[in-house]
């Protein structure tokens, strides 16, 4: 039996009544009722006591982050000096125990400018209920005397879009099929949310749902179409859920997918319950019998029915198990499958909409070119303004992975190594995620492109099949080339094996034993550095995030500037000492770019350090998810480098996905980090970049004291105003396609507020010397290319 699941979603019941009288209701309207017996508000006790037991848990299970909902009833009733109180009691309980996302669900009918400035100041995203245009939001969502809340609900929104929209999470929708689909969508998306949650009433089959079966897997199909058409203009979780379920990944959401339940509910009492959707099947159904006051959270990871709803696919109904969408569907969310009689050992009382709905989407999954993915607007956006969530650059990574898969495949299909081939297949076919993983890391895209490109050869291709096969277990023998006396397996390390031309490579779980004429060398996936020649892969570490430290690829002389060789084991202590300080500078004083970073920069390759002593960096077009660097002096500088470098990845990889520019435009611009002139590419990539380092040296300034400061203030005010105007000699190429059009603008809107921050007159002073003696460089390589032309 697999042990529980830690728990990292947490639901607060702030308040346990509601002042609006939706008939939809499950807390109030259905079968449990014990909302009556609870206090109106979470006690300033409780909420400690709670604050406690999550810290007491995540610090256990070495938990990097948390997501707190503040919940109700309506959560707005527990007033705004309550809900100050709980968030600093989270945050000072959590504070050097892992990262806290703070969230809030209301319906918005109390939202003020108050409010607003509370949840800025505690970073509490705001999620908002709302039904779809006036007509479907009023079929439910009333007050008690039968008035509309429609006109408060959406000043609530306008508010929060105009006052704090960096919190404005998305938008929650209950259907009813007897709203017209498409006016419930555009109503939606007229409100420009970055996500949009359509929840199916909860239902049971004791109680199910209005409607004819299948009406709601009918009515979500008319508006997945739409979405699909427009392009993904916001993320729709069901739908992405799907999508990635389909693909192999872990869904977004408990309603969908075989990934175990990792949410428990906290009561105003203190009473810790299971999911609130479990109030539709019978009265005590969420109950657990603990309590925070008595019980640490590990208990409650122990109660029968937190472990049905973290069984996978053994905790399903035979009907379910012989599903073939089963992996999507998951049976559907666990209260929506109970039947007296049989408890919860049935298929979704929504069976038949859930498998209309997948089936649909896995049909025009399949219709269109699975090379090609899109953003979201708020994902594009997002990036655009230079950040970019975790979300953001995951849905990068994806597009990625089909371009990894696509260049691989077309050395694949070409050849000699058909045993190799045939092999990578197979682990494709019984354990894709596998292969996924091992088709990521950076360099093995470089390899294929300059395989495909005449640069290099196939040889690689055995080595990666060998690494697939390993890390999914499968027996497997093949003839691997030996390059330089090593045996290279990308992503793992590189084995010292002598002149032999060739070796053998034999596969099981876990290890692999190489044969050549100089031996027989067997490894094992964790063994350490000195191991018979073994060089592994290593890592740097950082308060629960790593990335690989790959000095040992074969491809990865790939950057700017020539990589390092081998790291001693002092080098690598100061790489370690260094990353791990960076990493909480940025999480401190950069949080705005820490999810991304930590989603999507896997690999950190050492460069040679200059002679002169200079900090060097790069990137590689094809090598998504490394950043190349020499060790800098500081923590401060490697901070920065990390920042700056992967705004080139994101940048190629959005450039991958979208057209931002006429490629055929040969123009040549000045660009104020280059003594020389740049292609409209280059200053794109540089602009983008310069506007993490302005936003760097923008916050060093404050966070910094004395002569450190004072030159933070001086990068700060030159890079502003010459990353403003790099950003209007964009503008005014006249070359950009219309989504190009909308990164620069969305740029724009990041860096012009920053040109009215106060700045000293010294900084100033210096700032200008340095931008008018960078420009008289230009300047002059300019006229001298001019005269030798």
């Amino acid at each position: 039996m697999s042990l529980p699941v830690p728990f990292r979603q947490f639901v607060l019941k702030v308040a346990s009544r509601c002042d609006l009288a939706c008939d939809h209701c499950y807390v109030y309207e259905h079968a449990d009722q014990s909302w009556r017996g609870r206090p109106k508000v979470m006690s300033d006790h409780t909420a400690t006591r709670s604050a406690a037991r999550i810290a007491e848990h995540a610090r256990r299970h070495g938990l990097s982050s948390v997501d707190v909902v503040l919940h109700g009833g309506e959560p707005l009733l527990a007033g705004r000096e309550r809900l100050g109180r709980i968030a600093r009691e989270l945050a000072r309980a959590l504070d050097g125990v892992c990262d806290l996302e703070l969230k809030i669900h209301t319906n918005g009918v109390l939202l003020d400018e108050a409010f607003c400035d509370l949840f800025t100041e505690h970073d509490i995203k705001i999620g908002i209920s709302l039904d779809g245009d006036r007509a479907a939001n009023d079929r439910h969502r009333l007050y008690a005397n039968g008035r509309s809340s429609y006109d408060k609900v959406i000043d609530a929104i306008d508010l929060v879009r105009k006052r704090c929209p960096q919190l404005y999470s998305g938008l929650l929708c209950t259907i009813d099929v007897d709203n017209d689909p498409v006016a419930v969508y555009e109503a939606l998306a007229a409100l420009e949310p970055p996500r949009v949650d359509f929840l199916l009433p909860h239902a049971t089959w004791d109680d199910p749902p209005p409607g004819a079966p299948g009406a709601y897997g009918e009515w979500l199909v008319q508006i997945f179409d739409r979405w699909l058409a427009d392009g993904r203009p916001m993320t729709v979780r069901l739908f992405e859920s799907a999508l990635r379920t389909l693909g192999d990944r872990p869904s977004l959401t408990e309603s969908l997918g075989l990934e175990p339940s990792d949410l428990v509910v906290i009561e105003t009492d203190g009473s810790y319950e299971q999911a609130d959707s479990l109030k539709t099947a019978y009265d005590g159904a969420p109950s657990t019998g603990y309590t925070v006051e008595s019980h640490p959270l590990d208990v409650v990871a122990s109660h029968p029915g937190i472990a049905g709803r973290q069984s996978g696919l053994d905790g399903l109904a035979a009907e379910c198990r012989s599903c073939p969408v089963v992996s999507s569907c998951g049976g559907g969310l666990y209260a929506h499958r109970h039947r007296t009689g049989s408890g919860f050992d049935n298929p979704s009382v929504y069976c038949r909409d859930l498998l209309r709905l997948i089936t649909h989407i896995q049909e025009a999954v399949r219709s269109v070119d699975t090379s090609t993915h899109s953003l979201t607007t708020a994902e594009f956006d997002a990036l655009a303004a230079g950040y970019g969530a975790a979300d953001a650059v995951a849905r990068l990574e994806e597009a990625q992975q089909s371009l990894r898969r696509a260049v691989v495949a077309g050395v694949g299909h070409a050849s000699t190594a058909v045993e190799a081939w045939r092999l990578l297949t197979q682990v494709d076919r019984d354990a894709r995620p596998v292969l996924g993983s091992v088709l990521a890391h950076p360099y093995v895209r470089v390899w294929a492109v300059q395989c495909l490109t005449g640069r290099a050869d196939d040889g690689h291709l055995p080595a990666i099949a060998a690494v697939a096969a390993v890390r999914a277990g499968v027996q497997a023998s093949l003839r691997v080339p030996v390059r330089d006396g090593g045996l290279h397996l990308p992503s793992l390390g590189r084995l010292e094996v002598g002149k032999s031309a060739e070796a053998t490579v034999e596969t099981a779980e876990g290890r692999l034993t190489v044969h050549t004429d100089d031996g027989t060398w067997t490894v094992a996936l964790d063994a350490p550095a000195g191991t018979a020649g073994w060089s592994p892969v290593r890592r740097l570490e950082a308060d629960g995030w790593s990335v690989a430290l790959d000095d040992v690829d074969l491809y990865r002389d790939c950057h700017q500037w020539p990589a390092a060789e081998r790291l001693d084991d002092e080098e690598l202590r100061r790489w370690q000492a260094m990353f791990a300080e960076a990493w909480e500078l940025i999480r401190r004083d950069h949080p705005a770019y820490a999810p991304g970073l930590a989603a999507g920069l896997s690999v950190i390759m050492p460069l040679v350090p200059p002679t002169d002593g200079s900090e060097v960096s790069s990137t590689a077009r094809d090598a998504f998810g490394a950043v190349a660097a020499a060790l800098p002096e500081s923590a401060v500088s490697l901070a920065l480098l990390l920042i700056h470098e992967f705004q080139h990845v994101k940048l190629g990889a959005v450039m991958d996905i979208h057209d931002l520019y006429d490629p055929g435009h040969d123009a040549l611009y000045y660009a104020p980090w280059r003594p020389d002139p740049r292609p409209l590419e280059g200053l794109l990539q540089g602009t983008y970049a310069h506007l993490a380092v302005t936003d760097f040296w923008r916050v060093r300034r404050l966070a910094d004291e004395g002569e450190a400061a004072h030159r933070a203030a001086v990068q700060f005010a030159r890079w502003r105003t010459q990353t403003a105007e790099a950003v209007e000699t964009l503008t005014g190429s006249r070359a950009l396609t219309e989504a190009g059009e909308r990164f620069v603008a969305v740029m724009r809107r990041t860096v012009r507020p920053w040109l009215d921050e106060p700045v000293t007159a010294a900084a100033l002073r210096e700032a200008d010397q340095a931008a008018a003696r960078h420009r008289g460089e230009w300047d002059k390589q300019r006229a001298q290319g001019s005269d030798r032309s």
